[in-house]
């Protein structure tokens, strides 16, 4: 299980890396009182990796209890979690003005201004500062600096076979083509099992329609191509920052051609996090 702590100064870009951990697969809990973290990481622990990507947000919201994070990443460390503390950061000069254009009170009270409640703040998190594992300073990136770095420590230095989930559907063109399609393949141009009586009230899951489909060299030759395409095309997506991608490949009724196609290329594709999508096989041709 991954842990990530996200803290910093407030108005350095905590949000923004909220939002990426979220589209990284990470369940995010924001504002969390430092004294139950480790509670929180043994519950996700024993659900058997049903959550395997947690990050933690915690900053002066939660007051002094601010102070009690360096011991309870400490604990966490001696029980064998993995775990990044990661610390957003930014001049003052830099906050301030973000503060005046977003127009929001500052978490730290001060009767002196906002710029002694910013001070105040930094004092309380140098700690922090010094123990974290990665500081970003957000100064004078635009958000998709932020992004590329952020991509950089969770993506480039881990494996990228497990950024990005392929979702496979097969789908009948009869039925339209799916609205949340990212790529789409039309697979009506090989011969259709469906002519073959006893292959008709078959699907693409059954061992005797995908020996049918894939018996001819040019289903054989398109299944080639379309694998060495999508695996050429995957880690520019990751590159890109997506993590997720809908293959969708249609035949007339989404039964037979095309759930057998989607499972060849879910084989291909192993190394990924892939999910199979029939979603017309039980509509028939």
């Amino acid at each position: 299980m991954q842990l990530t702590v996200v803290t910093g100064m407030s108005g350095s870009g905590k949000t923004q890396v909220v939002r990426f951990l979220e589209d990284m697969g990470f369940f995010c809990i924001d504002n969390m009182p430092p004294i139950l973290i480790e509670k929180f990481a043994d519950m996700f622990f024993s659900v058997n990796g049903k959550y395997d990507k947690i990050a933690f947000v915690i900053d002066v919201r939660v007051g002094e209890m601010i102070n009690q994070l360096l011991d309870t990443l400490q604990i966490l460390k001696e029980n064998g979690y993995d775990h990044r503390l990661l610390f957003l950061d930014a001049s003052d000069e830099t906050l301030v003005k973000r503060y005046k254009e977003t127009r929001r009170i500052h978490p730290v009270a001060s009767d002196k201004g906002l710029l002694e409640s910013i001070r105040r703040e930094r004092q309380m998190l140098a700690q922090l500062k010094e123990a974290a594992d990665v500081v970003i300073d957000t100064t004078d990136m635009a958000i998709s600096d932020l992004m590329q770095r952020l991509k950089e420590i969770y993506i480039h230095n881990g494996d990228p076979q497990k950024a990005i989930t392929v979702n496979i559907m097969a789908f009948g063109f009869k039925y339209g083509i799916p609205l949340d399609s990212d790529l789409v393949f039309d697979v009506r141009c090989f011969p259709n099992p469906f002519y073959v009586e006893e292959l008709k009230d078959k699907t693409g899951n059954d061992r005797e329609v995908q020996e049918y489909v894939m018996k001819f060299e040019e289903t054989q030759k398109f299944l080639e191509k379309l694998v060495d395409m999508v695996r050429f095309l995957l880690p520019l997506y990751v590159e890109e920052g997506k993590t997720s991608l809908t293959v969708s490949i249609g035949c007339t009724g989404g039964k037979h051609r095309s759930v057998t196609l989607a499972n060849k290329l879910g084989e291909a594709l192993e190394h990924y996090h892939v999910n199979l999508i029939y979603r017309d096989v039980a509509r028939g041709r």
